[in-house]
This record gives structure tokens, C-alpha cells and sequence, in this order.
């Protein structure tokens, strides 16, 4: 089997199965089946836990609805591994973070929050009503990256679940609040970004001279609160 072989033979191909492939010559990544639903990525922190007893592995990343695997050293025997996650998905419960708590003030619309009349556009909502829908969620960080420190988050109201940008923003600042699909983030770092724009935050989300750079941790819940409003 090549490095680059699927791990899911046909009679995994179900949709409710997991799909498991090589990512390089050391690591493995583990997609769960179905929606980024938050039980599905507490299972991905259950099987990251379990899977944290294995000798074999170097390191665990966990991302939305997956977990990439990184072994010491080439796995031998690549299908007993892959039949090892999948038992071992199918087996543990979910499992839930408890994190800290953070309540973040947004100045929402205005120059920073530009998207936010194109958010409203596709949903259908007038601006007050998506921005209301959008403080009054509490979220969930389900994973951290894309950018040191970028949060992951669940808990966007699916009534303004906007899809990303056709052409992204090339200098989106730091700190802008977001809604990309059915998740909710803020901008850690300045640069490129697809995701719609609707406020602007002041939180530092990466530092590399703290203890902890990044902010947020898996588990963690955020609440938003408005400080202004400019439409």
C-alpha cells in the first residue's frame, strides 16, 4: 500500500463511515462521517484522548469533524491501524471540554464589519436581526487552526449560516468577527480571508511571548457582546 492509498476499502464506503488516508509517509487522517455537529467533534476529542495512550504516536491535531495522527515512524501495517480507529470510533462515548468562559465585546457593522449587509442579503434577515442572532448564541472552539490561534466555532444560529466569499477580502485585519458557512470565528491574524465579515473585536488571539499564545483552547465557550452598532 502507497502513501498515498485510501485507507477505506468498499465496504467502507457508506456514508455514516469515517474515511481514513495517508497524509505523507507518517501521518494519518481520520474524517468523521455526517454534519460538524458538536456531538460528532466531542467524539474526535474522545478518540484524540484514546488514541493519546498509543506509544506509536508523535502527535494529535485535532480539527473540525477530524484528527490527524502523526506517528514516530512509518506505520507497518497500515489496515490494522485503520481498523483500530474505526473500532475505536464506533466503541467510545462522546466527551466534553468544559473550558473557560469568554465574553467578547464586538463593534458590529461599520468598515470592519463590511460583509454584514451581504450576510444579511443571503439570509434574508435585516442587519439588527442577523446581528442579534449572532450575540445571542453561546459557541463552542471545536479546534485550533488555519492560523496560530484561529478558533474554530459551533454554535452559529443556522439561520444566518452564510457561505464563504467567491472572492476573499486580501487584507482582513486581525480581530474581525466572522461567519464562514455554519461556523462563527474571529480573525487571528491580518491577511487574505473568504470568511463574511459582520464586526470588528479588539482580543488578541495569538502572542507568541505568552505562556499559552493562543487564547482560545479546545472546549472553550464564547459569548459575544455587542459594544456598538453601525449600519
Amino acid at each position: 500500500m502507497t502513501a498515498d492509498t485510501l485507507l477505506t476499502s468498499d465496504r467502507h464506503h457508506a456514508s455514516n463511515a469515517p474515511v481514513i488516508s495517508m497524509m505523507g509517509t507518517r501521518a494519518i487522517l481520520f474524517e468523521a462521517p455526517g454534519a460538524f455537529t458538536m456531538e460528532q467533534q466531542q467524539r474526535i476529542w474522545a478518540l484524540m484522548d484514546h488514541a493519546g495512550n498509543r506509544a506509536d504516536i508523535q502527535e494529535l491535531v485535532p480539527g473540525v469533524t477530524n484528527l490527524l495522527l502523526i506517528f514516530n515512524r512509518s506505520p507497518e501495517d497500515l489496515e490494522q491501524i485503520a481498523d483500530w480507529l474505526r473500532n475505536t470510533w464506533e466503541s467510545l462515548p462522546p466527551r466534553q471540554i468544559m473550558g473557560r468562559l469568554f465574553e467578547v465585546n464586538v463593534r458590529y457593522g461599520g468598515a470592519l464589519g463590511e460583509d454584514l449587509a451581504a450576510v444579511s442579503a443571503h439570509t434574508g434577515l435585516p442587519p439588527k436581526e442577523v446581528i442579534r442572532l449572532h450575540h445571542e448564541g453561546e459557541y463552542t472552539v471545536c479546534a485550533i487552526g488555519s492560523a496560530p490561534g484561529f478558533g474554530y466555532l459551533h454554535g452559529l444560529n443556522p439561520r444566518i449560516a452564510t457561505p464563504r466569499k467567491s472572492v476573499p477580502s486580501l487584507n482582513m485585519p486581525a480581530g474581525t468577527v466572522t461567519i464562514g458557512g455554519m461556523q462563527a470565528g474571529i480573525s487571528a491574524l491580518t491577511g487574505p480571508n473568504g470568511w463574511n465579515s459582520i464586526g470588528y473585536t479588539e482580543i488578541c488571539l495569538f502572542d507568541p511571548y505568552r505562556s499559552s499564545p493562543s487564547l482560545f483552547a479546545i472546549g472553550d465557550r464564547i459569548r459575544f457582546r455587542p459594544e456598538s452598532i453601525e449600519l
